[in-house]
């Protein structure tokens, strides 16, 4: 109880060896396959609900009541006590464009056309890409690259912006949300089973570990039948 009693609740005692971040994907419903056909709503639909439900607290209202606008292009770094409450950085839902949901609620599955949000895990203290933004590229995991013929990335050219970090932690990062890279699959072989991976980019980025398929990297595999 003691040895306890000498740990901080805020930051963790050691950060000299931070690994590199996981990644995580939007929808996630049941497991890594994500498959609907185009004119059965029912099948797409529950992608669709899980999309609005996670970018509810990135709604463009809710982000300028709880956070601040910040310098693009630099980390957001804070001082004070570790005890002090930290400001969090807008990330806007409306910054994700045609995978915002504004303008499509469907997120462009019914349209055969869906978008996937990737989000990096949370680690506190972490600056990646040692000064440079990361980015996204997704690309065939395993077959004919022709398969996967467009994405589009959001926002702009699929980077994480600097200002979201580092993280400080959810006991005074309080209203801290993620930055997302929406990637929008505009041009996928229909009627098909696709792998797809998409990767990380940056320095200090591991994306090509076998052991570890979500460190700097996720697969996950699109079905869109007609």
């Amino acid at each position: 109880y003691v040895m306890l009693l000498t740990l901080s609740p805020y930051t963790p005692t050691y950060r000299d060896r931070v690994s590199p971040p996981g990644v995580m994907i939007r929808p996630y419903l049941n497991g890594f396959t994500i498959a609907f056909n185009v004119s059965q709503p029912s099948t797409w639909q529950p992608y669709v609900d899980s999309m609005h439900h996670f970018l509810a607290a990135y709604d463009d209202k809710i982000q300028e009541e709880k956070n601040i606008e910040c310098v693009s292009g630099q980390y957001f770094i804070q001082g004070g006590n570790e005890s002090e409450e930290k400001k969090a950085c807008q990330f806007k839902r409306s910054l994700l464009q045609n995978c915002s949901g504004i303008e499509d609620p469907t997120f462009g599955y019914s349209k055969g056309q869906p978008c996937i949000l990737l989000k990096m895990n949370r680690i506190i203290g972490y600056r990646p890409g040692a000064g440079l933004p990361v980015s996204v590229n997704c690309k065939v995991q395993k077959g004919n690259e022709s398969d996967l013929r467009s994405v589009d990335f959001y926002p702009g050219n699929g980077t994480f912006d600097l200002m979201y970090y580092p993280y400080y932690g959810k006991f005074t990062h309080v209203n801290y949300t993620s930055p997302l890279v929406a990637m929008h699959f505009t041009d996928v072989k229909r009627n098909y089973l696709v792998p797809i991976q998409c990767s990380l980019n940056g320095r200090g980025i591991i994306n090509d570990l076998n052991s570890d398929r979500f460190l700097g990297r996720i697969i996950f595999t699109l079905s869109i039948g007609k």
